[in-house]
């Protein structure tokens, strides 16, 4: 069955066939003109072990992380204090 997630800049990618996700890096992002537009976050996924099944998912912060959290399949669990059920 087939889980697609849809990527910041509006692709589709079907989150079973992910076989790994790089690390989150950051970068300074600057529009045509030189103006500073903040901190961009960018994170490599890929599909296959080949270079050409790699693609580079960027976007604000708040993109990539909901785009990583829908990947991975949801939302955290809530902390708990202790690891035995009451």
């Amino acid at each position: 069955m087939q889980r697609w997630i849809k990527l910041p800049d509006g692709r589709f990618i079907d989150a079973n066939r992910i076989a790994y996700i790089g690390k989150v890096e950051s970068y300074a992002r600057a529009d045509e003109d030189g103006n500073d537009l903040g901190t961009g976050y960018a994170v490599k996924i890929g599909t296959d072990i080949p270079r050409e099944t790699q693609l580079t998912v960027s976007g604000s912060k708040d993109e990539v992380f909901a785009t990583l959290r829908s990947i991975l399949g949801g939302t955290p669990l809530p902390a708990t204090s202790s690891t035995t059920p009451e």
